[in-house]
């Protein structure tokens, strides 16, 4: 975590000292956006990489991604990505993303990932992130994977039993809490968090109400 200075450090616990609002400025560290999206029409949209998204293939990998948008249940419009790496595979992911990246970053990792794993990628930003609208809580991260499953759902017509659960990192927030409500094909965890006081004292024996992301009450629970 990011060493703070003391004005930031006053005025993270002076905002007031509400946990949802302490534990959204520590967790979300939303990076300058790295893409853009624009549209022709109301359900056709263009991805455009810049620089910083470091795009390590050609045009066509580049082919290969297709973006969208829809509005969550909090109202804001997030951004959506879908890489077809083999387009006859059985499986698609549901990739929650780590921290401090967005979607433009993350483009080359998932060609390289789906192509290793022969499967297709579906992954989203959350609001804050990207191009997606809105601010990051821990609240919007379930409506934004909501919205992303509705959407593999309706727009691409894919069944539950076909869509693999992946989150890493702070992705592990949403990635648990959709698995515990819904039936999926599987779930993985990649650098999971227990809960936001967990990642500095692990051994911590039980819950308290002032902490973020109790992730751990949910998987012993399931």
């Amino acid at each position: 975590m990011n060493s703070l200075s003391c004005t930031e450090f006053c005025c993270l616990f002076c905002c007031p000292p509400c946990p949802s609002k302490i534990a959204a400025k520590l967790a979300f560290l939303p990076p300058e956006p790295t893409y853009t999206i624009t549209s022709d029409d109301p359900n056709t949209f263009n991805l455009h990489l810049n620089d910083r998204a470091e795009f390590q293939y050609g045009q066509k990998e580049l082919d290969c991604i297709e973006v969208t948008r829809a509005r969550t249940k909090a109202g804001c419009n997030i951004a959506m990505m879908y890489v077809k790496c083999t387009p006859q595979s059985k499986y698609t992911l549901l990739f929650s993303h780590g921290n401090a990246v967005d979607l433009g970053q993350m483009s080359s990792f998932f060609i390289g990932l789906g192509t290793r794993l022969k499967c297709n990628i579906f992954s989203y930003d959350y609001c804050g992130y990207g191009v997606s609208e809105g601010s990051p809580t821990e609240r919007n991260l379930y409506h934004d994977v909501d919205t992303a499953f509705h959407t593999l759902r309706t727009r691409y017509g894919l069944s539950p039993e076909n869509i693999v659960l992946y989150g890493q990192s702070i992705g592990t927030v949403p990635t648990v809490d959709f698995a515990s409500r819904h039936e999926v094909a599987g779930v993985v965890l990649h650098s999971p968090l227990m809960s936001g006081m967990r990642v500095t004292c692990p051994n911590m024996k039980r819950t308290y109400c002032c902490d973020s992301f109790p992730r751990y009450e949910i998987i012993v629970l399931y």
